[in-house]
Parts: C-alpha cells; structure tokens; sequence
C-alpha cells in the first residue's frame, strides 16, 4: 500500500498529512515534538487529486472553520499494545470536552499508568484527527501538546461552549 503525503495551508501552519493505501496514517503540524522520519511519508502528491489526502485537507480546514465537529476519513495507527489502547481512548473523547491524563490512566485500570498515557499521547501520529489536544493537566492546565501549546490552546477555544470559556484559567 503506497505511502505518500501532502501539505495543506491552515491557520495553524502548513499541517504535514501522510496516507498509507486508503487511510490516514500521520497528521503533523509545523515543529512537531515527534515528526516523522523522511523516509516513512512516501511522496509528495497533489491532496486535491487524492482519494485520502483530499477529504482530509478539507475536513480539517472546515473543522478549523467551525463547521465541522467530528471527521470520517478512514484513519490507522500502528502502534504497541498499550499506545493503541491510549489512542483508542483518545478518539472516544467528545468534541467540546477535555479530560485528564490521570482520568486515562484510570480508564486503563491504574492511575499510576498517567506518565505512560501522556507518552503514548505525545506519540499520536494523527493529531486533531484523534484528539490528543483535549487532554489537559489534572490542575486543568495546558501541559505539552507535540503540536506546541498555541496550537492546543486554540484547539481548545475552537471547540469550547460559551458558557465554559468565560471561566477557564488559561
């Protein structure tokens, strides 16, 4: 399955999007903690000729626009056992709403797993696509986002209720 990538014009930077055959497979922005190796992203090609990397440009600049709260584009990772289970979390997490590392890990069957989960957080390749950014401090603090604290925090605003916003710390 051929590995190619793309890169799309948003306001967060120019988003880095890497397919494998018919799924999205990396979604990185610029200065990423974690980017991936040269030699992982295949080619570059035309997103508006791709069957994968053309819907996910566009879900993601409307998402960015507010028009849009949930993607169907067809997605995979491969990472371990537990990355996996952290991620699939991560997916589970509503738009709008955040939770805590330490609240994963307890989802995981232990608390003490909290410094694992935000690893396996960190290490998502498909940032926005699967919400590592509503993961926050247990204090309710941004804590690192591989994308860079600016982006998470307006991540974070995008989706956030009215009602919610004008109480929040950061």
């Amino acid at each position: 399955s051929e590995t190619r990538h793309a890169k799309i014009d948003t306001e967060l930077g120019e988003i880095l999007l890497v397919a494998r055959g018919p799924a999205l497979v990396g979604c990185y922005c610029p200065g990423h903690w974690y980017p991936p190796a040269a030699s992982s992203i295949g080619s570059p090609v035309d997103p508006d000729t791709d069957a994968v990397l053309g819907p996910a440009g566009t879900q993601l600049r409307e998402y960015l626009a507010g028009e849009r709260r949930t993607f169907d584009i067809r997605t995979a990772t491969s990472g371990d056992e537990f990355s996996e289970q952290v991620w699939d979390l991560l997916r589970a997490i509503p738009y709008g709403t955040t939770t805590t590392y330490g609240r994963l890990a307890e989802q995981l069957g232990n608390r003490a797993l909290a410094q694992g989960v935000g690893q396996a957080v960190g290490h998502n390749p498909l940032s926005i696509f699967v919400p590592c950014h509503r993961v926050i401090g247990s204090d309710g603090s941004l804590t690192g986002f591989a994308g860079g604290l600016v982006r998470k925090r307006r991540l974070l605003e995008l989706e956030e209720p009215a009602e919610i916003r004008a109480t929040r710390l950061f």
